[in-house]
């Protein structure tokens, strides 16, 4: 099925001709299942087609303008939620594809799930039909202006005054003050705050949760001993300018006890500090689940910025006119039948994918995972956790670079607001640094890395090896036994040559970093000093986790005439691609040779030949609108130049012919020019 927005003639019909496969199958592949994009799609179309969602030039709208169409964009999405009596299904497919920055954003991905993870039973009766509701506006509190990943080190402080049986919320010093909260700075009305538990005989017990009231419910002013307000605009044009990201001190203000989330933890009337018999391990549970949705977040971002740019690429021709022409006339060369363009976009198109894949498995990961905390079993939760921070580490890294890359692949034009690129850019480049910096969480994985060498060098726990590190039983003999199989360049179309590779560069980074911790007498010291060392080796195991879930869907049934081809020669660009690029790695890991490595280049080139006939209807089976795009590069019809002449006049600076300014600071100066000519 096209886009409803394919009006018109269809400026990229020959390149849709060229498909080999079944498009409609592999929108239900990219999609998880008929089910899904049945709902989807609906969802897609009902808000593309209302007027009220309708994009607006945001790039060129006032910070106070951009926020306010952004608040009647929420009130319409809600309203109409409830008119059509969606289910929450459907009701979270049209937040997605409104596709708009609100305080919504982080009520529901943060604030109901924070009180699902760790209120209590009795907790969530109260608060969840509220939420749920909309009847109150929560945000998500634990950033502080000097506290990010060091959770433990935040100083909100919440001491507990047994005389009233209240909590007294404080922030003591000015990098107590919580920070960058979505929906804070203006709307919210309640938060989940972050602060360290002191009982009344002064003693610390780390940090907690607590539900505080931010705003009156009558007349939406800041309650007493608060301090709230927006930190001010950030990075791009629009992006994420429409959330109103706030600041929020407290000054000793009291709460209710039982306002602390008190599924593990929880403080008597008498002041007593107690764990609850719920483990509190299963709060890990949550942070999987927030990790797994910003790597499908990845898939869809980076999705789009391909999506975009494959189509600009088929369109915008450029050079090699004398060899080329049709009905007589010599044309330009699509800039997509360039080689250096191929190579940039096609590994693109193939990481895109690839990260769909990982993110679809990691939902069955999480539900696993789920499973095992609520039976009180931990012995997967080390490895979901280590897989899923260095999984949210690697796909939003690549996902903000591809993005970046497909706005290069688009040249000068890529560069509009219109484009859709720059906005792109700039609402997912956060990424990288909310839950969990990307660097530090590769630290985390390399940390669990280490460990599990460091069992399997000392002692027999190889019958404790599962999920992502099974590989690691095979250490023996990817240290001492293996040697890459490959002699010529279609030997890499195997799967499992290509994933022995990666198993064995994956091992041999390890260990090298295991025996060079081991000559530090210090291991903290030794751990900062190779930490670069140690994040490239995490880097390894993580591309290598990716790889192999690729290899993975292609062992399951897929329909569709020619899918699944197609989905293999993707895969094999992704592992290839990697394997170029991270050369270095390999070959000095002994993983393979040089003339192995040039094989696998030239096994890369053959690929990106057999995929390009396929590459704009690889692009539509993700199925956006030219809505949800937002671009006019990458408008489904292709029909490129007349939409970027036409939105070029509806710039605000186009809207006198004499420019504003002219009369005090130009005229003055062609006068002077006159003058002197004169002279």
């Amino acid at each position: 099925m096209a886009s409803s927005s394919a009006t018109g003639a269809d400026h990229l019909a020959h390149e849709r001709s060229k498909a080999k496969f079944d498009v409609e199958a592999m929108k239900i592949v990219w999609a998880g299942s008929s089910h899904e994009f049945r709902v989807s799609d609906r969802m897609a179309h009902l808000v593309a087609s209302d007027p009220s969602f309708r994009r607006e030039n945001r790039a060129v709208l006032s910070r106070k303008e951009l926020f306010t169409k952004a608040l009647r964009k929420a009130a319409h999405a809600w309203k109409r939620i409830n008119e059509l009596g969606l289910s929450d299904e459907e009701a979270s497919w049209l937040w997605f594809y409104v596709d708009e920055l609100t305080f919504a954003y982080i009520h529901w991905g943060m604030f109901v799930p924070a009180i699902k993870g760790s209120g209590t039973e009795e907790q969530q009766n109260k608060w969840l039909p509220l939420a749920t509701t909309m009847r109150i506006i929560g945000t998500y509190a634990q950033t502080e202006l000097g506290h990010g990943s060091n959770v433990r080190g935040i100083e909100t402080t919440a001491t507990f005054d047994p005389t009233t049986d209240e909590f007294i919320i404080h922030s003591p010093t000015l990098t107590s003050s919580k920070w960058w909260s979505g929906g804070l700075g203006k709307i919210a009305t309640h938060a989940v705050v972050y602060a360290r538990v002191i009982t009344h005989d002064g003693q610390d017990h780390g940090v907690n949760g607590f539900i505080v009231q931010i705003r009156s419910l009558d007349d939406h002013l800041p309650l007493p001993g608060i301090t709230v307000g927006d930190i001010g605009t950030k990075f791009g044009s629009g992006a994420f300018n429409s959330v109103d990201n706030g600041v929020l001190r407290f000054d000793h203000v009291r709460i209710p006890r039982n306002q602390m989330l008190m599924r593990v933890a929880h403080v008597t009337r008498e002041g007593k500090y107690v764990l609850s018999n719920v483990p509190r391990q299963l709060l890990y549970g949550t942070m999987v689940y927030v990790r797994k949705t910003i790597v499908v977040d990845s898939s869809i971002a980076l999705s789009r910025a391909v999506c975009i740019a494959a189509r600009y690429s088929s369109v915008r021709r450029q050079f090699g006119s004398q060899n080329r022409e049709i009905n007589g006339i010599a044309v330009e060369t699509p800039v997509i039948e360039y080689k250096t363009q191929q190579s940039r976009l096609f590994s693109l198109l193939a990481s895109a994918y690839a990260f769909r894949f990982i993110g679809e498995w990691l939902k069955s990961l999480y539900t696993d995972l789920t499973r095992k905390l609520e039976a009180n079993d931990f012995s997967t939760l080390a490895e979901a956790h280590a897989c899923t921070a260095g999984l949210k580490s690697l796909t939003t890294s690549s996902a903000v670079h591809g993005i970046d890359e497909c706005r290069k692949l688009c040249g000068g034009h890529g560069y509009l607001n219109s484009s859709g690129l720059p906005e792109l850019y700039a609402v997912f480049a956060p990424a990288c640094t909310y839950e969990g910096d990307n660097t530090v969480l590769l630290l985390q994985v390399a940390r669990f890395l280490m460990k599990t060498i460091s069992q399997l060098l000392h002692s027999d726990q190889t019958h404790k090896l599962s999920g992502t590190i099974a590989y690691m039983v095979l250490m023996d003999h990817y240290l001492i036994k293996y040697c890459c199989s490959v002699e010529k360049a279609e030997d890499w179309l195997k799967a499992d040559v290509i994933l022995k590779v990666f198993e064995a560069r994956a091992i041999r980074m390890c260990v090298a970093c295991a025996q060079n911790l081991a000559k530090f007498a210090d291991p903290s010291e030794g751990f900062s000093e190779l930490s670069p060392d140690l994040v490239e080796a995490a880097i390894a195991h993580c591309q290598l986790i990716v790889v192999s879930k690729f290899i993975e869907k292609l062992q399951q049934k897929i329909e569709g005439n020619g899918v699944k081809q197609q989905l293999e020669t993707l895969c094999y660009i992704y592992a290839l691609h990697l394997i170029h690029k991270y050369s270095g790695d390999f070959i000095s890991t002994g993983s393979l040779n040089p003339k192995q490595a040039s094989l696998a280049n030239d096994q890369l080139r053959a690929l990106y030949v057999e995929v390009r006939p396929n590459v704009i209807a690889l692009v539509d089976a993700f199925n956006y609108t030219d809505h949800f795009l937002g671009s006019i590069l990458g408008c489904y019809d292709g029909n490129v130049y007349p939409k970027l002449y036409d939105e070029a006049w509806k710039d605000p600076l186009n809207d006198s012919v004499v420019t504003d300014g002219y009369p005090e600071y130009i005229k003055p100066l062609i006068n002077q020019q006159l003058l002197n000519a004169r002279l």
